[in-house]
């Protein structure tokens, strides 16, 4: 493969996807990777579908919410989650027909790809071993090294928290892709992020029946959180 783009945490919001496609008109790419969590969030079903409609070959990635939606779908309670969590889950998992289900219970839990001039890179959701496990910019050498010991892979992409960076760690290459649909902070110099339509976005959530569709308008599109208030959270 020669070009390949990874997109992360696209959380149901349809406009933000629909600019990053817009995006890759411009783009010779070979593949996408799509890192998980795509649908849960504010337009799941038709989100689903719009990445079922790829005019590009794309390899899925499974991410937690991926996983929790696909559990949440077949009956299965939610585990460990506040009520309003586990409240935004079942609706979400409601909006999905049996197709759309299958779509998200097809993704993968890692997917290797050999990249030219990289050699084999490694994408996955939150880290290697754990689809809900979280790491950061502050998170220190020693336990990264500790997560990333079994991975031979020299280049290694994920995402999870929605804020992008790039680190080397001992003989890692590490890079966090960021979000798609709910970025935090600002975006790295060496990344991409897409603009967009922000208060059309929020206005396009807030008609939705999600059930928290204002929540997430104003504090995931117009007014997300900013990297020490994410940090805060992560690493606290």
């Amino acid at each position: 493969m020669k070009r390949i783009a990874a997109i992360y945490d696209i959380h149901g919001n349809l406009s933000a996807l629909e600019a990053v496609l817009r995006d890759f008109e411009a783009d010779t790419l070979d593949l996408v990777i799509v890192g998980g969590d795509v649908a849960a969030g504010p337009l799941p079903g038709e989100t689903i579908d719009r990445l079922r409609m790829l005019p590009l070959p794309a390899r899925f990635v499974c991410g937690n919410a991926d996983r929790e939606l696909v559990e949440a779908y077949d009956g299965m309670a939610a585990a460990g989650f506040s009520p309003e969590v586990e409240e935004t889950a079942v609706w979400a998992a409601q909006q999905l027909t049996r197709k759309q289900r299958d779509f998200l219970a097809g993704f993968e839990p890692t997917v290797p790809i050999a990249v030219d001039g990289l050699g084999e890179v490694l994408f996955y959701h939150a880290s290697p071993r754990s689809d809900t496990e979280l790491f950061t910019v502050k998170t220190s050498d020693e336990r990264l090294l500790e997560i990333f010991a079994g991975v031979r892979q020299a280049v290694v992409v994920c995402g999870h928290t929605h804020m992008q960076f790039d680190r080397q760690v001992g003989a890692t290459h590490l890079i966090n892709a960021g979000s798609v649909g709910m970025p935090y902070g600002e975006p790295d110099a060496e990344l991409r992020r897409t603009p967009y339509n922000l208060q059309a976005a929020a206005a396009r959530i807030r008609r939705s029946s999600y059930p928290l569709a204002a929540d997430f308008a104003a504090s995931n599109i117009l007014h997300p959180p900013t990297a020490a208030e994410a940090l805060a959270v992560f690493e606290p």
